[in-house]
């Protein structure tokens, strides 16, 4: 034991035992927000899940079988104490934010954790082909939602240490999204304000982070399109949802007790094409 605490080379091995986080947009097994929730429930915390089906049937990949995301999770549990939640909500529906981080606390009594992986797919385009719904749909999902589950947490949290929140982005700062501006502009507002937020944050004891996870296949991904792109990762495989899920459960562990406002990219070396005119 040093001076200055626990010897450093010391882990504990269910870091956020006794924590309780909420991840939004939790509906597929072959999700971002699904690896992230078995990775938190794998590290102590129990975990409250939110989702949306009904855009999930909008998309190619489909629904998933709720029951089953639910008891893949509940198989990564390693706190004897910890459980897992859940609830339904259209994050573009005013109140529902508060809605969602309200249930999460009457449920565990605390809320220590968000990570809000959640985002609006399709309904989108180039310019010349938006209109003003497109727009504000994109922004009420994938921007204002975020900041009003920030707020209600926040709100929520009692200052306990280890308060922990995670936006998550796209990249759009260190490349185009052709065909995507709706988002794009969305979600360059999570991390345009990440600095602001986090500021504020410290105040109460929360760090707050913004992730790119890159280009990561939760089902999309044909060997067509692969074989096109294959060049541009070094590692030669495309990104994996446990990707981003690795970087994200630790950054909301006290071995990141140190990091906050910062724009983390993890895209495992992905070389973008200069974008044309250039």
């Amino acid at each position: 034991m040093s001076e200055h605490g626990p010897d450093r080379g010391a882990r504990e091995p269910h870091p956020l035992r006794g924590r309780t986080a909420v991840v939004t947009g939790v509906s597929r097994r072959g999700g971002i927000g699904y690896a992230v929730a078995c990775r938190l429930a794998a590290w102590g915390a129990s975990v409250f899940l939110h989702h949306f089906q009904p855009h999930d049937r909008e998309q190619d990949c489909g629904a998933d079988d709720l029951s089953a995301v639910l008891d893949g999770v509940r198989s990564c549990l390693a706190a004897e104490d910890a459980r897992v939640a859940d609830t339904h909500a259209d994050l573009a529906e005013p109140g529902a934010a508060q809605r969602v981080i309200d249930a999460a606390a009457a449920e565990f009594g605390h809320v220590d954790i968000l990570v809000c992986n959640h985002a609006l797919n399709g309904r989108d385009g180039p310019l010349g082909e938006l209109t003003e719904a497109d727009l504000d749909r994109h922004w009420a999902v994938d921007a204002r939602a975020p900041i009003l589950l920030t707020q209600a947490f926040a709100d929520r949290h009692d200052g306990r240490d280890g308060g922990a929140v995670v936006f998550m982005t796209s990249g759009q700062q260190l490349g185009p999204l052709p065909g995507e501006v709706a988002y794009g502009a969305a979600k360059a507002a999570l991390a345009g304000i990440t600095t602001t937020l986090a500021d504020q944050l410290a105040d109460q004891r929360i760090r707050l982070n913004t992730v790119n996870p890159g280009p990561v296949d939760t089902g999309y991904l044909t060997d067509e399109k692969w074989r096109e792109i294959a060049p541009m990762f070094p590692f030669g495989r495309f990104g994996e949802p446990d990707d981003p899920a690795r970087l994200i459960s630790w950054l909301v562990s006290d071995e990141a007790r140190w990091i906050t406002g910062q724009i983390i990219n993890t895209e495992g070396g992905f070389g973008r094409r200069r974008p044309r005119g250039s």
